[in-house]
């Protein structure tokens, strides 16, 4: 019979009442001999292991507090003076059915309050960023193909989680108020994943408008568009480094024949198969690139940290499961891997505030067991 830990407790505090001549008296002082590390030896170790796992998210994370409750709440990104955040969600409990851009002004923010809707509330959006000066954004949009959210269909296929590339987006610059100034792009296929260099003068994005998933940089005010990567598969999630020379980027390159062909016919279906990404980085005009993880599986959402000498990013590459996604730090030349966080659930999307204090991320933790995706903010330590 196995015992619990409290039931062996209460079994082994009577001892000293016990008779010496007793064989349970001799069985006690074995145990004591051995400062009952046969009984406690489990228990010790799942305590040591949890000592050890709660220093690794307290190395760097202080203060996490949790900021939305309910829904798929992601890919937040600060402004320019650290105070607020452009984010998506499909919160349906703000009235929306997809996902749509919410503005949170983190000096007055109420958990149980509604942040305002600043995209149109039509279509699907993704990937907001701020533009200089904090009272414009970005991001990417179907609405111009429908008011409606577009069909997704069956997101899994021969055991593998796809994304849906929708050929209805493209860029556009809204005001605070969610009214759209400008549109960015309108070339043919899709134009998402924008985001805008510290120096406030590049936009880089991806687009499919040459038949595959490259990066593509813009001026600020959507000129001189430019293709920088030209490898087959799928280049996406690009942010720039401190001082906006550099591009952080996961990739997934198909390399057999196998994985070539898999990839083109996904891409005919608009969807891609996330499931094999590695991190890469390159100058703003796309030479000198750089493979910078070799980890296998799943890494991307890759973010500069403020030394713009290491990267954070999320990664799945030590799950057996494959769905425990963790945030990690590596150094730009792909040594000093290092563990951020360690909750096992879905940890992504970090991103640093301009001035290097906090840091932004989406998590499943503390959903109550339900598949919420929430937004999360911390003091960051070096």
């Amino acid at each position: 019979m196995i015992l619990s830990f409290s039931q062996l407790m209460t079994k082994i505090t009577p001892s000293c009442t016990l008779k010496r001549d007793t064989f349970a008296t001799k069985y006690f002082k074995i145990m004591k001999r051995f400062k009952c590390l046969l009984i406690l030896l489990p228990f010790c170790l799942n305590l040591s292991l949890a000592q050890d796992v709660d220093t690794i998210e307290n190395k760097h994370l202080t203060n996490i507090k949790q900021l939305t409750f309910g829904g798929d709440n992601a890919e937040a990104y600060f402004s320019f003076d650290n105070n607020k955040l452009a984010f998506q969600s499909n919160n349906k409990a703000w009235g929306v059915e997809c996902d749509q851009i919410f503005l949170l002004d983190l000096n007055n923010w109420k958990s149980d309050s509604k942040p305002p809707l600043i995209s149109t509330g039509k279509g699907r959006t993704t990937c907001s960023y701020f533009m200089p000066g904090n009272k414009t954004i970005l991001y990417a949009s179907t609405h111009l193909g429908g008011d409606k959210c577009p069909e997704t269909g069956d997101l899994r296929r021969g055991g593998k989680y796809l994304w849906p590339i929708f050929n209805t987006y493209d860029i556009f610059v809204a005001d605070l108020n969610g009214k759209v100034v400008k549109q960015l792009t309108n070339a043919p296929g899709y134009d998402a994943e924008a985001t805008v260099s510290p120096d406030g003068k590049k936009i880089v994005f991806t687009s499919d408008r040459t038949g595959d998933l490259e990066l593509w940089t813009m001026d600020i005010d959507g000129s001189n568009q430019k293709q920088i990567a030209f490898a087959l598969g799928y280049d996406g999630g690009a942010f720039f480094s401190p001082d906006s020379k550099q591009l952080v980027f996961r990739s997934s390159r198909p390399k057999t024949p196998e994985e070539i062909q898999e990839y083109k016919q996904l891409l005919s279906e608009g969807l891609v198969a996330p499931t094999n990404m590695e991190i890469y980085t390159c100058n703003v005009d796309g030479s000198n690139l750089k493979q910078i993880t070799h980890l296998g599986k799943a890494n991307w959402a890759p973010f500069f940290h403020p030394s713009g000498k290491k990267i954070l990013f999320s990664s799945n590459h030590e799950s057996k499961s494959g769905f425990n996604f963790q945030l990690y730090m590596i150094n730009t030349d792909g040594t000093g891997l290092v563990q951020i966080t360690d909750q096992s659930v879905f940890n992504a999307f970090p991103m640093f505030s301009p001035d290097g204090k906090k840091l932004i991320f989406s998590s499943n933790r503390n959903n109550g067991g339900t598949h919420d995706t929430n937004l999360f903010i911390a003091d960051w330590k070096d």
